[in-house]
């Protein structure tokens, strides 16, 4: 007779109680104040889904096992503690296609094992073509997008010429060697369709531009959730499904969130830009004189001001500078001026990036306010300071049909009576637009790296 602790009701019970901490832990991490605990709860989950798959009978040798999480443990633990928040989002990029390439090497392993002890069926078949050809689309589009945050590959979107047809023709190319491995599952028509699958992911990715790569990080952080879900069905491991649809569903509402914010078209994001064409890419501001400030101008205007809203960006995390704006607002905030911090959704370049940032240097939370929240106080705000950020305070959004930008919602700081936009120099943005925001009568730039200017505006303010 089987010990209790070996019977199926015992492994259910313990992977509902991971599955429960873990859905805990995406409430939680909804909202900065709890995601702390949010991420302690599905540490917890984690915790308890282990140890329960390190205990079920067909876990015969720990050997390879404990290898691969000592090898795990080696990279990631020096990679936690170095890694810069400019790199997170590369981070979340790669660890995507790991879960891909996890899903596409357990399923060939899978094909393999079972194809030679010809236990092989119809529905193992088809959870494997599935599970191969989500996780290698997860795999390729993910080193794509990596390539791109890390600037290997140049963020604006490359549009090869009939890529909708090659897209369609490798679609209808994997649905075919789908059936193919169904009616006769052998090795060729397996590996055919990953190949394809792999192709699809690259060329899904590459006409994506820089203004949408954060939707396109959630977006592959939902594709890693149904991978991981195809691998459950593989394994038959309740958790790895459940957990899977999880990730994956969750990942699709926020990239539906945030394309409904951009006013981006869901559908075009994920199939590649669909409906995008190559002169979308280079959109330029007629080349005009812009005005330069220092930062003992701009700390005379803000002593002056009576409310004041910064604007982060991602340029801001390349500085570090977001501790010296924690300095800036105690200083104002102190003098009795009310200052905010205002988030575009797509600032920085993955979900969350200028929320995360801000948590880090203990900056309120009720200080700082998403777009629909604050849009509508700009234009009877004194001083508005950009630091870091450029597309998502772009007026060309809003007034260029011939810009990439154009119907994407904007932060209104245009409309402040005072805008200081701090920048190194007058690179165009992550998008690879230029900023009519730059040479509006009310705007200045601060030139110069973005901690050392608001180091210095903190030290002019006295």
């Amino acid at each position: 007779m089987d010990s209790p602790v070996d019977s199926p009701d015992f492994f259910a019970s313990f992977y509902l109680v991971a599955t429960v901490l873990f859905i805990l832990g995406l409430k939680s991490l909804s909202h900065p104040k709890t995601a702390v605990r949010g991420n302690l709860l599905a540490m917890v989950g984690m915790t308890v889904a282990i140890a329960t798959t390190l205990r079920a009978p067909e876990v015969q040798v720990y050997t390879w096992i404990a290898a691969g999480i000592v090898a795990g443990m080696v990279i990631a633990v020096p990679l936690a503690l170095k890694i810069k928040m400019t790199a997170m989002p590369q981070l979340v990029a790669a660890l995507h296609s790991f879960v891909g390439l996890s899903a596409v090497l357990i399923a060939v392993g899978t094909f393999i094992t079972h194809s030679a002890h010809h236990e092989l069926n119809g529905t193992l078949e088809i959870e494997l073509a599935l599970g191969s050809a989500i996780g290698a689309v997860t795999f390729s589009g993910s080193v794509i997008a990596f390539a791109k945050l890390q600037e290997l590959l140049r963020s604006s979107p490359l549009l090869l010429p009939g890529r909708h047809w090659i897209n369609m023709g490798l679609v209808a190319g994997i649905g075919f060697f789908v059936f193919q491995f169904l009616a006769e599952p052998t090795l060729f028509p397996f590996l055919v369709l990953t190949l394809l699958a792999l192709a699809l992911g690259f060329l899904l990715v590459l006409p994506i531009g820089g203004a949408d790569m954060p939707v396109v990080v959630s977006m592959l952080n939902s594709y890693s959730g149904w991978a991981a879900s195809a691998t459950g069905f593989t394994l038959s491991n309740h958790l790895l499904i459940a957990t899977g649809a999880l990730v994956g569903s969750s990942g699709a509402i926020l990239s539906y969130i945030m394309c409904i914010a951009m006013n981006r078209s869901f559908v075009s994001v994920i199939l590649g830009g669909f409906g995008a064409t190559a002169s979308d890419a280079g959109a330029a501001t007629a080349k005009k004189n812009v005005q330069s400030a220092a930062p003992d101008d701009v700390a005379f205007m803000l002593d002056n001001a009576s409310k004041v809203i910064i604007v982060p960006g991602y340029g801001l995390a390349v500085a570090q500078a977001q501790h010296a704006a924690k300095e800036l607002f105690e200083k104002l905030h102190r003098k009795g001026i009310d200052i905010r911090f205002a988030i575009h959704p797509v600032a920085g370049r993955m979900p969350g990036h200028m929320n995360v940032l801000l948590a880090e240097s203990e900056i309120p939370y009720d200080v700082v306010f998403e777009m629909e929240e604050i849009n509508n106080e700009f234009s009877t705000t004194d001083v508005v300071l950009v630091i870091g950020a450029n597309d998502v305070v772009n007026p060309d959004a809003k007034n260029n049909r011939s810009s990439p930008l154009y119907g994407m919602p904007i932060l209104d700081a245009y409309k402040a009576h005072r805008v200081y936009v701090f920048k190194r120099s007058m690179k165009p943005g992550y998008a690879g637009v230029d900023n009519a925001l730059f040479y509006y009568d009310n705007c200045s730039l601060v030139f110069g790296d973005a901690k050392a200017s608001t180091q210095a505006i903190v030290n002019a303010l006295g």
